[in-house]
């Protein structure tokens, strides 16, 4: 990281921090020699002054330690605050040139964590290196042979800490991205209640909490199962020293260690060596891998999840799917299946198939209502999602209107899009922008009208109308999907509800369970015999796309023995065979599926 070569680059702080550490150094040193002195030397010799005088310049070390330890801090200041004012640089020139809209929260809150982490780690490590330096040293000078029962053990629990440093900050760095996805899903569920209420989607967004609760879980436990390998290197690396320390004692004495360089091996190894190791392990162990998430997520120039809904300015299209699958549970099969599909910016695109096909899903999954389980949804813009159960709440109509819009727009363009639409004549009716409204007495059809002119008027370049004009006519359904195709560098998607959207779409996109097909009215007639089927069976006059009805295309019983019939529903019409002419037809390839036995045709 660039950040990082700032301490390079600040040599003579670095040059302060080892010198004023140079006096915790000697404090450690003289703790243990000191006291091994003063028992030797003094208490055992039967001269209590010549001890005295031991400990007290034990003391006095241990005050010239505290003196520089605040000197340390001050340092650490001097160093760590150039690191703080790059992110703050990177996030604000980030923030200027993509519009990154957590630009607030990272210089508030993300910007401070990544500097007191990274204070906190070069304190634990600085601490731990001239510590361990102390205390060998001392070890070393009180008899050479300690170093032998001491430095084994204590290599042995850093080997071991290190070799669970990148798989604990993976778990880390798992459990954190779940933390925060909680966060984030709780935060936009809190804003946004009343349009989920409004959408009928309680159930989808319950569900996909509890996938976030759950993903949380796991990470945890998978943390907390590494985390006891932390504790068994602090127990092998601090502990067992002392363990040996004290079994080996007789030996020790025997060999040529005093009584009083046992006691001081053993102040260093409880005083010193083992909690600047267990600082050292709690803080890389834990503090470091969110500091490694913390300034991956500031540096980043953006990050893209599978399974997420990615908004990016810079996209080429404006929207854009990438093998994107969803099932409603996991053993269910796929409603939508490994979908690749590109929406120009300024497109038209339709969504047609029969009634429980997937369409609305595959809305609720670019509208961001719904992840996918795998794939990327890529858009190039804000979207606003218009569903079938149209939301009017207890206000005014002008609050109706830019309910959606950052600032309150002015009366001439909610009037503009309310004429777009053909929701100008309801709004007189209601007694203009600043009558009060009463959701109850609004019919099923007014507030579609209502809902369709607040999406015209926001500033999002992608509206998805999810039937949204069902309880209207086709005359005022194809005035409100010419309205919002005319947006300029608006780009509109349909999942229709009259063959007459198909009609007037650039494009089209069949669904068939998991199967799809892509392209215009008249190229999705000429090739389809499903789409033939699909639009051929429409009552004359609404042209409704996916009714239940069958409605024979020519007199039944041709002499071949087939049906010729455009729709399902007929006896022994195991769909194989769709018949356009009077002579039997057979389905094309991957267009119907096989969905009865043979003999039945």
């Amino acid at each position: 990281m660039s950040e990082l070569r700032l301490l390079r680059a600040r040599p003579s702080v670095l040059v302060r921090l080892a010198a004023w550490s140079g006096l915790e150094a000697g404090q450690t040193f003289l703790l243990g020699y000191a006291l091994a002195r003063a028992v030797d030397g003094g208490f055992l010799a039967h001269d209590p002054a010549h001890g005295l005088r031991w400990l007290a310049a034990a003391a006095l070390a241990v005050l010239l330690g505290a003196y520089g330890t605040g000197r340390v801090h001050r340092v650490v200041a001097d160093l760590v605050e150039p690191v703080r004012d790059a992110l703050v640089r990177r996030v604000v020139d980030r923030a200027l040139r993509d519009g990154d809209d957590a630009a607030v929260s990272r210089l508030t809150h993300q910007v401070e964590i990544a500097r007191d982490t990274f204070a906190g780690l070069v304190l634990v490590s600085r601490t731990f290196a001239f510590t361990a330096a102390g205390a060998l040293a001392g070890l070393f000078s009180l008899a050479p042979v300690l170093l032998l029962v001491v430095t084994p053990p204590l290599l042995a629990g850093l080997a071991l800490f290190t070799l669970t440093l990148r798989p604990m900050a993976r778990r880390q760095e798992a459990f954190l991205v779940a933390d925060e996805s909680i966060a984030t899903e709780l935060g936009a569920l809190t804003s946004g209640l009343r349009d989920i209420t409004a959408a009928g989607a309680e159930e989808r967004v319950t569900a996909d909490a509890r996938v976030r609760f759950a993903d949380e879980y796991r990470a945890a436990r998978a943390l907390a199962r590494w985390g006891t390998l932390r504790v068994l290197a602090v127990g092998i690396g601090g502990r067992l020293p002392i363990v040996l320390l004290l079994v080996t004692a007789p030996w020790l004495l025997t060999h040529g260690v005093s009584a009083g360089a046992l006691v001081g091996a053993l102040a260093y190894l409880s005083q010193s060596l083992l909690p600047a190791l267990q600082s050292l392990m709690q803080g890389l162990g834990t503090s470091g891998a969110r500091l490694a998430v913390v300034l991956r997520r500031l540096t980043a120039e953006g990050e893209r999840q599978a399974g997420a809904v990615t908004p990016a300015g810079g996209a080429e299209q404006a929207v854009r799917l990438r093998g994107v699958t969803f099932a409603y549970g996991p053993g269910a099969a796929p409603v939508v299946d490994g979908l690749d599909l590109d929406v120009p910016y300024g497109g038209h695109l339709v969504v047609a198939g029969p009634s429980g096909i997937g369409k609305s899903t595959l809305a609720s999954l670019i509208a961001g209502v719904l992840r996918p389980d795998s794939g990327e949804i890529t858009l190039g813009g804000e979207r606003v999602l218009v569903p079938q159960e149209a939301y009017v709440f207890t206000a005014t109509v002008r609050e109706n209107l830019g309910y959606l819009c950052p600032e309150p727009p002015t009366a001439a363009a909610l009037l503009a899009s309310c004429t777009a639409v053909g929701a100008l004549g309801l709004v007189e009716r209601l007694g203009g922008l600043d009558a009060k409204l009463d959701p109850g007495a609004l019919s099923a059809g007014e507030c579609q009208l209502l809902a369709l002119a607040r999406a015209h008027v926001a500033p999002a370049p992608l509206v998805l109308l999810d039937e949204a004009t069902c309880h209207l006519d086709p005359a005022a359904e194809a005035l409100a999907e010419r309205a919002f195709a005319a947006r300029p560098g608006g780009t509109l998607i349909v999942v229709a509800h009259r063959i007459g959207s198909a009609r007037r779409a650039g494009c089209v996109l069949l669904m068939d369970g998991t199967h799809t097909q892509c392209g215009t009215h008249e190229e999705l007639l000429a090739r389809s015999s499903f789409y033939r089927e699909l639009t051929g069976s429409e009552p004359t006059g609404s042209d409704l796309i996916g009714s239940e009805a069958s409605h024979p295309a020519l007199p039944l019983g041709d002499p071949y023995g087939v049906d010729p019939v455009a729709g399902p529903r007929l006896a022994g019409d195991g769909r194989h065979v769709i018949a356009h002419r009077a002579v039997g037809q057979m389905e094309t390839a991957r267009d119907v599926g096989d969905r009865g036995s043979l003999g039945r045709e």
